[in-house]
């Protein structure tokens, strides 16, 4: 006689392999379960922002606007911890072998993009072993020249740079830079040919540069906007996309001919295995600050101005500054002082 439940037929052969399945499913699950818990419940202690420079500079400075905000997204403290050294190389690898769950978080600029190919041994691959986690601010550069300098336009300074080679001095804060490297930049775009002379700073940079003893520099515009002001020094360029609100009347490099792009960036990652949906709340407390009309505020008066990059979008971000940068550290020979 015909069974009316067919499928009880099966039951002695389907038996293991249902067991087997089960036994998976509990083994994924028993692995997956404790970090699903975590990234439910972060944060539940204070997080860090580890800063790979000395208290007082950029990163510091960013770090200590930022991080008000970010606590009042979190609901726990945020912590501004300085580790400087090595062209911020210690404190990336501090964070790259800090444990992957969203409390120790870094914040650097251009330098977590160029180091790796300017540094020949690094320890680390920052697009492999970072994560990143947003890019909350970014301050525009120019293109600026002592006054003694016969030229009022991008155009009129490469004219003069190629028909006197090697006469024009550029100064930067040292070796491997983003000023030094984005003069070596403008070079390689412009096919001139310029000498580079690397300060200890970029304070003595800008203090070589009014004195005229180079001729002009790529430097970030909140370090030299009061010497344009005062006539000490001409703009000729921003290197921003289009044009800043701190200097509205200078074109941008592409307005003038040189398809030239460079900012100094605020970016914050963490370590590579660090679950998605806690990189995804550091990004929504980021991304909040850099909303938040007050912060707005605030960067204007540095000069400065908001980002808020989602995680891939600063990913993506990361991965073409690091294309870009390799490029020109290959072409100028860059290595660090």
């Amino acid at each position: 006689m015909r069974s009316w439940y067919p499928s009880l037929a099966r039951t002695d052969t389907c038996a293991p392999r249902a067991a087997a399945a089960t036994a998976l499913l509990i083994g994924l699950f028993a692995v997956a379960a404790p970090h699903a818990l975590h990234a439910q419940s972060f944060p539940v202690k204070p997080v860090r922002i580890v800063s790979p420079y000395a208290p007082g500079g950029g990163v510091d400075i960013m770090a200590r606007l930022l991080a008000p905000k970010m606590m009042e997204s979190l609901g726990v403290p945020v912590i501004i911890e300085s580790r400087p050294g090595a062209g911020s190389n210690i404190g990336m690898e501090y964070v790259v072998k800090s444990a992957p769950d969203g409390y120790t978080v870094l914040m650097n600029t251009p330098p977590v993009a160029i180091n790796m190919s300017l540094y020949r041994k690094l320890g680390f691959d920052t697009t492999r072993d970072l994560a990143a986690v947003s890019v909350f601010s970014q301050t525009p550069n120019a293109l600026v020249l002592h006054p003694s300098v016969p030229a009022r336009s991008v155009k009129e300074l490469v004219a003069l740079a190629r028909a006197k080679p090697g006469s024009l001095n550029f100064s930067s804060g040292g070796n491997g830079t983003t000023q030094h490297l984005s003069g070596e930049l403008f070079k390689l775009r412009t096919a001139t040919a310029m000498v580079h002379v690397p300060y200890k700073g970029s304070s003595p940079s800008m203090t070589a540069l009014v004195g005229g003893q180079v001729e002009l520099s790529i430097a970030n515009i909140p370090s030299v906007i009061e010497f344009v002001r005062a006539g000490r020094l001409r703009p000729l360029a921003t290197t921003t996309a289009a044009r800043t609100g701190l200097l509205p009347q200078v074109p941008t490099m592409k307005e003038s001919g040189v398809d030239m792009v460079v900012v100094v960036w605020y970016s914050l990652h963490v370590p590579a295995a660090t679950p998605r949906e806690i990189v995804a709340k550091l990004a929504d407390a980021v991304i909040r600050a850099a909303q938040s009309p007050d912060t707005r505020e605030r960067l204007a008066a540095i000069g400065a101005e908001p980002v808020g990059y989602t995680p891939d979008e600063a990913a993506r971000h990361l991965r073409d500054e690091v294309a870009l940068w390799a490029g020109v550290v290959k072409a100028a020979g860059a290595r660090p002082d």
